[in-house]
């Protein structure tokens, strides 16, 4: 069965961020629907993280305030008095308007609320940012230091046209400054430029290439990567591959597989893959020496060989590092500026979605998917706040979609009522809520569903 070959060990740390994480997002939105109704005078009956149908695995009720936890973690609420929302309490709509209600609230500060949710997570994704770049900074790749090109992981990209070691130029005419451009920008190109031997080349993509992307059963979660010489990394005391047992070390260079000539990692798995579950000859380099070693082959056709930091890279003259630090005041700006960048991104993204002929929506993922991009280790809280940067961001989009149900929906009502001066009526905004959570609910099991089944690609 499928499911033996998962480590679950890296499962459990990722469930654990995935879950981290959206507490933390769904707690922040909440709240800030939760504290501009506070502020204009609305009663807030409800407060809970998760939904919790028939049952709450804690509450408290604090003044007029029920605070809990639900068991369903697809979410979270806050039930505002007057208002008609996810919990389509009619019985309480059927009463006169109390001051204290939703409804009762001029416009303006009804908008203010609808908007609090996702006002808290853009605030939420600038703060993120500025705080990653002040502790951590940033590292880039300029592109013109990839002397050896790229390595590419992707076969959909190599049926294209991209071989091991090109350099890309430019991707939609726009120069590449940093390596690191690249992979975005390649999920969204239509015309790539490339160098090749030093001749230049040019490669139209196909609309379809999300599409085309997400089909590919091999991809490993990377487009590209700077080609690196075949030198080996640290092994983990604790690691049991095959290379490190066949006596590799670190900073060996391998230099041949049977005879054959090696001089980087992406030449490996050609001469290992008629291999698999037998042994090769390694001719390694070790400080100046010629040694011969021999080793198994997994049945994946690998040996199991780490690969250096980008830092060791750098101090071999393989590519080039940039690291820049950036102290609280400048982080800020920074910050702002990183995430509206990741903003534009996944807008670009989303219009993709929005056209069948990319085939872009068979990406569309859903927990699985959110999960599977955290880290796999303990204690990596720098790729775990930049992912959570990037999910508050996500999460203040799409509540922003003109979508009954959504803060989106809601907000388009009050702009219409602001607008013409008449206010929808509420057997509308029930009809409404009941279609726009029926929407939600079947994007939802497609999403996930494509996770689990591969529903949009035909799997």
């Amino acid at each position: 069965m499928t499911l033996l070959a998962i480590n679950w060990g890296n499962v459990g740390i990722q469930v654990f961020y995935l879950i981290l994480s959206l507490s933390i997002l769904v707690i922040l939105h909440e709240f800030g629907h939760y504290i501009t109704a506070r502020w204009f005078g609305c009663r807030v009956e409800k407060f809970y993280l998760f939904f919790n149908p028939w049952f709450s695995l804690v509450k408290k009720k604090v003044g007029e305030t029920e605070y809990g936890i639900g068991w369903l973690p697809l979410g979270g609420y806050v039930k505002i008095a007057g208002m008609i929302d996810e919990s389509m309490d009619k019985e309480a709509m059927k009463k006169p308007a109390e001051p204290y209600e939703f409804r009762s609230k001029p416009a303006w500060q009804r908008l203010i609320i609808m908007l609090g949710g996702i006002i808290v997570n853009v605030l939420l994704a600038f703060l993120i940012y500025a705080m990653v770049l002040f502790v951590w900074g940033e590292s880039k790749t300029p592109n013109s230091s990839v002397k050896n090109g790229m390595w590419v992981q992707d076969s959909v990209l190599l049926q294209l046209g991209l071989q091991n070691g090109d350099k890309i130029v430019s991707i939609n005419d726009k120069p590449i400054e940093f390596f690191e451009e690249i992979q975005p920008q390649l999920l969204l190109s239509e015309k790539i430029i490339y160098s090749r031997n030093g001749q230049q080349g040019t490669i139209m993509m196909p609309n379809n290439l999300l599409g085309r992307l997400v089909e590919n059963k091999k991809r490993t979660g990377y487009l590209v990567m700077q080609r690196i010489p075949s030198i080996v990394g640290e092994y983990d005391p604790k690691d049991t591959a095959l290379g490190k047992k066949a006596g590799l070390q670190f900073m060996d260079k391998i230099v041949a597989i049977d005879s054959m000539p090696v001089a980087f990692y992406d030449e490996m798995p050609t001469l290992l893959k008629d291999k698999k579950n037998q042994k090769v000859n390694l001719t390694v380099e070790r400080k100046g020496a010629i040694i011969n070693l021999q080793s198994g082959v997994n049945e994946e056709g690998k040996i199991g060989i780490p690969i250096l930091s980008l830092k060791q890279y750098d101090s071999l003259g393989v590519f080039k590092v940039e690291s820049k630090k950036y102290g609280f005041f400048a982080a800020i700006p920074a910050g702002v500026g990183l995430a509206l960048e990741k903003l534009k991104f996944y807008v670009d993204q989303f219009k993709k979605i929005l056209q069948p002929s990319t085939g872009a929506y068979k990406g569309l993922g859903g927990f699985k998917a959110m999960g599977s991009v955290f880290p796999t280790e303990w204690g990596d809280w720098e790729a775990f706040w930049r992912i959570t940067g990037f999910l508050s961001i996500v999460l203040a989009f799409m509540n922003l979609l003109p979508i009954p149900a959504l803060d989106g929906g809601h907000v388009v009502f009050t702009l219409v009522e602001m607008i013409s001066g008449r206010k929808p009526s509420e057997k509308f905004l029930e009809y409404a809520q009941i279609v726009g959570m029926v929407l939600l609910l079947g994007l939802m099991l497609f999403a996930n569903g494509n996770d689990w089944f591969g529903w949009g690609s035909g799997k």
